[in-house]
């Protein structure tokens, strides 16, 4: 990635010099369907971009620079000047010498067709042949495809054209008039101009997708009537799996939720929804014209916790109109600002506003998760960061960001009151629309309408690292009353800020023997310091299980109590509430995950109370965290009969869970993923083939597939089964299954050949170097993937140097040895951190993580083998 950071002192130099009237973009896109145009030479697949740029400079005179990241620019004119190319541009920026007061600038240039998911991405369905292009910027791509000034607080309008074939569809953030006809088959959309916006949220989306149409119409205070258009997209070979209907449902509801409760209508016209092919993230909040993974678009049955998710990404990205695209962080310091907002946004309309009332549930069992993992690892950071550049920023779109940011949102809730910190969002929107905020501008509003003083929470909550632990203490009377009940406070020796948490403190016990175990008193109280009394509860009598942070108001791991613990792996599954099930369950896997409870013993609490999960998210949860205690926590000697009762009682619950339910369908996933020996690799090849069945089980394609990957991991299917099943399902999605299977076998040749084609060629595309090292990294094959150690810290810096930023991360993170789970990895790790303290520093941080989850693992296996057997 030669060239293409951007420092955050070069931002905050130019935005002092310059101002951004407009923005004209030109793109023709003709050449994405030409079979005689597939590159320069040897050089990549091109098209015609022509950016013209009015800006002023408030120093007359001073030397500036735009970014644009393209194989080759033709022409550039400032202020009618013609400029040598070769002179003013080094391949990631425009020098801009002796500015005038007011400046345009021209730039043509030949821009590439990405297959990373970064700048204009090009797809090939290989059902159909159809071209399929659209846009992903965040953090800084737009300078892939048209010149301009990339960062986020240099908004102002844009005004895109493209020239596309006449029978696709173009789509941007604002409407088109009717496309004007073009030589050649081709035709010209001309968009309105936007409001003024940051470059990495503009968006283009074109080919020949499948288009729905719906509209939303609301009545506004004024009298007004606000109409929205709203438009949903997919692929047209992905049209017969399309539920649209429901997308619009949500969508609709979420702008009612928003509408009822920030008071500033929604600023960007028409409300598309693109759901595109070999997507990098979930979604991307681009105004207007909203991308989104196209695997949200089901091919099979899945299970109600997926429809959840999606709907709780479709109005994640919704809030973003208000917090992100409306009113926009100065630089990536405060990205906070938008994801953690959106990321609590999205989950409190997604309980108030649709179906998913259990959303709390996920939060705090899937979302927060990811938080506790990122904050406890060496690279953690506050919510508001220092991002000192580009590389920093693409690496803090993490837990901390967004899961921890949103938390604390909850937790300020909880502390300031619903209706101060609503009414807080809405003056915030409207005395900084259009515009650009720092931390302080947030803080001041709340201030305004709650009437404390903001500082000293944000100190302890928004600029200080790591996660606190709270633990109930109690004592009790011969009558068996609690005396007192306190919360310990404490904090990791590095990070020791004990915050304030406003808590629910919740006493727990069945009411008869056998019976469910129920909560029969509750308090709230302001933890500060070390050590809180919880006063209320004095006198009530002695509980069978006290569980700190009830309805899970703070961020803080929790811990138990010798008795409550005790209670958990006697009777956890008689916990009625599901909240607080879901909350002991995360606690139970941070005590694995901590080196606190062995891998075995978190294990049995799985195989033992699981099958009784109600809700269908936690008992996902339950299998990935059951997974990643026996691959990585449990201690070498005892993984192969632990394996075994997992797959024994992933089947067991299989049988027993209800025919066509998404719990049957969820063990059916686990099972395939567990299953190891003859007896359950026969019954796989059965459920495939049609000898075996189980009442109510539809192994439909996507679950072929995944019962194919462990059947190729195990041997048991071959190149010529794969084979066959591509021509059985020969689609985007069979391919990158199919290349998954491949990958997984186990063959020396085959892991030489995986790895050559990822790490040695950037032939495959994003989708498929994401496929191959999932196939790779197989579990079961740690032998087979010893060799493969010391060539991956022999090969990651050169990764890095010549591959763009988001392959290099997952070649990086996906490859890093974790299944050589000994010390001498850990030592290799640290062999090569010593070696290379003047590598990237984003490249640094990774190999950090990676080995810190090593370690992690290491003393998790020491506790496991510590275990009673």
């Amino acid at each position: 990635m030669p060239g293409e950071n951007l420092t955050r002192d070069e931002a905050h130099e130019r935005a002092r010099l310059l101002t951004v009237d407009s923005y004209e973009v030109a793109l023709d896109l003709r050449t994405a369907v030409d079979p005689a145009d597939t590159g320069d030479g040897e050089g990549p697949r091109t098209f015609g971009s022509r950016t013209t740029i009015r800006f002023r400079c408030a120093e007359p005179g001073a030397d500036s620079f735009a970014d644009l990241v393209a194989p080759r620019v033709t022409s550039v004119t400032l202020n009618g000047r013609e400029l040598d190319p070769a002179a003013v541009f080094d391949g990631a920026r425009i020098a801009l010498e002796g500015l005038a007061e007011e400046n345009v600038l021209v730039v043509d240039a030949r821009c590439a067709f990405s297959r990373t998911g970064e700048g204009l991405h090009r797809f090939v369905d290989p059902e159909d042949g159809q071209v399929y292009l659209y846009t992903q910027y965040e953090p800084a791509d737009a300078r892939r495809v048209f010149a301009n000034f990339e960062q986020p607080d240099l908004k102002a309008p844009f005004t895109f054209s493209v020239t596309a074939p006449a029978d696709w569809t173009v789509l941007s953030n604002g409407e088109a008039a009717a496309p004007e006809p073009a030589e050649g088959g081709a035709a010209v959309w001309r968009f309105v101009p936007t409001r003024p916006i940051s470059t990495y949220i503009t968006a283009i989306v074109a080919g020949p997708y499948h288009v729905e149409r719906d509209h939303y119409r609301r009545s506004l205070e004024d009298g007004t009537v606000l109409e929205i258009p709203l438009g949903a997209l997919c692929r047209a070979s992905l049209a017969k799996h399309f539920d649209a209907d429901d997308i619009f449902t949500v969508t609709k509801q979420g702008l009612d939720f928003f509408h009822d409760h920030f008071d500033y209508p929604y600023p960007f016209g028409k409300y598309d929804q693109a759901f595109v092919p070999e997507y990098n993230i979930g979604a991307m909040e681009n105004p207007g014209c909203v991308t989104f993974r196209e695997e949200f678009v089901f091919r099979g049955k899945v299970t109600r916790a997926a429809y959840e998710n999606r709907a709780n990404v479709i109005l994640h990205e919704m809030a973003h109109m208000w917090f992100g695209d409306l009113v926009t962080m100065e630089w990536w310091d405060d990205l906070w600002l938008k994801e953690s907002f959106a990321d609590f946004m999205g989950a409190f309309s997604l309980v108030e506003a649709t179906r998913f009332t259990e959303g709390w549930i996920t939060f705090a069992n899937r979302r927060k998760a990811w938080a506790y993992r990122a904050d406890q690892l060496p690279s953690t950071h506050p919510v508001t960061a220092d991002i000192r550049d580009l590389e920093d920023a693409k690496l803090n779109f993490d837990g901390i960001t967004y899961a921890k940011g949103a938390s604390v949102l909850k937790q300020l809730v909880a502390y300031v009151g619903r209706d101060a910190f609503l009414e807080g969002a809405r003056r915030y929107f409207k005395r900084h629309a259009y515009g650009n905020t720092r931390l302080a501008d947030l803080l001041s509003v709340l201030e305004e309408t709650s009437g404390r003083d903001m500082t000293a929470w944000a100190q302890s909550w928004l600029q200080t690292a790591g996660v606190n632990v709270l633990t109930p203490q109690a004592t009790y009377d011969a009558a068996d009353r609690v005396t007192e009940l306190a919360i310990m406070q404490e904090a990791d020796p590095a990070l020791p800020t004990l915050r304030p948490h406003r808590v629910a403190v919740g006493l727990y016990r069945r009411v008869e023997a056998g019976g469910p175990l129920v909560r029969y008193a509750r308090a709230e109280v302001d933890v500060t310091g070390q050590r809180t009394v919880v006063a209320e509860l004095a006198g009530a009598e002695r509980p069978e299980l006290i569980l700190v942070n009830d309805d899970d108001l703070t961020y803080c791991k929790v811990r138990f109590d010798a008795d409550s613990l005790d209670t958990l792996r006697r009777h956890l599954g008689d916990l009625t509430d599901p909240l607080a099930r879901a909350l002991c369950w995360s606690a139970l896997w941070n005590l694995t995950r901590d080196g606190l409870m062995p891998a075995r013993d978190y294990l049995d609490l799985v195989l033992r109370f699981a099958g009784a999960e109600t809700d269908i998210g936690v008992l996902q949860m339950l299998h990935v965290w059951a997974r990643g205690a026996l691959v990585h926590y449990a201690a070498p000697e005892w993984r192969e009969r632990g394996g075994r009762a997992l797959a024994e009682g992933a089947l067991r619950e299989l049988r027993l869970a209800e025919p066509g339910s998404g719990h049957q369908l969820a063990w059916a996933r686990f099972f395939a993923q567990a299953a190891s020996d003859d007896a359950d690799l026969q019954l796989l090849t059965g459920l495939l083939d049609g000898t075996a069945r189980i009442d109510g089980l539809d192994v439909d394609q996507e679950l072929r597939w995944t019962f194919l990957e462990t059947l190729a991991g195990q041997g048991v299917a071959d190149e010529s089964v794969l084979a066959a099943e591509l021509r059985r399902d020969d689609t985007a999605s069979g391919k990158r299954h199919q290349v998954r299977c491949l990958a997984a076998r186990p063959s020396a040749e085959v892991k030489a050949e995986a790895w050559a084609v990822v790490v040695e060629s950037d032939a495959l595309s994003n989708a498929l170097v994401e496929a191959t090292i999932a196939g790779f990294d197989q579990p079961g094959q740690r032998e087979l993937l010893a060799p493969y150690a010391p060539r991956y810290f022999a090969v990651i810096e050169d990764v890095w140097r010549t591959r763009s930023i988001e392959i290099a991360m997952a070649i990086v993170r996906g490859l890093f040895p974790a299944l050589q789970d000994d010390p001498t990895t850990l030592e290799a790790a640290d062999v090569w951190l010593a070696a290379h303290e003047d590598a990237a520093p984003a490249l640094r941080r990774l190999v950090i993580e990676a080995r810190d989850d090593l370690a992690r693992a290491l003393r998790a296996q020491e506790c496991d083998a510590r275990a009673v057997v």
